[in-house]
């Protein structure tokens, strides 16, 4: 089972961004993909959250900048981040789960997204 993100680098402030996780080695579509953040002296939070059913789950503080979507055929799940702030640099990691028999939790490698000037 492997989560690889992509997708990081360094963006000015009012930029545009890309994240990609690929999961492979599941038996089936993880019923619940998500990316999270964590920057330096902060708790890892949760960004976006998009279920096998499409239900999406967005954080207050990205609303209105970020969206997310997954494509269920290839186990992918992408993270469009726009006018991005100095405030959203972090790490940010992929995550796969299932709530139900069997229960399972993932975790990718997290990317690095810089925003500065």
């Amino acid at each position: 089972v492997q989560l690889q993100a992509s997708g990081g680098g360094l963006v000015q402030p009012g930029g545009s961004l890309t994240l990609s996780c690929e999961a492979s080695g599941f038996p089936s579509t993880p019923p619940i993909m998500g990316w999270y953040r964590q920057s330096p002296g902060k708790q890892r939070e949760l960004v976006a959250q998009v279920t096998s059913g499409g239900t999406t789950s967005l954080a207050d503080s990205v609303k209105g900048r970020f969206t997310a979507s997954r494509n269920n055929a290839k186990n992918t799940m992408d993270l469009h981040m726009n006018s991005l702030k100095p405030e959203d640099t972090a790490v940010y990691y992929c995550r796969a789960r299932r709530v139900m028999t069997p229960v399972y939790n993932y975790w990718g490698q997290g990317t690095l997204v810089t925003v500065s000037s």
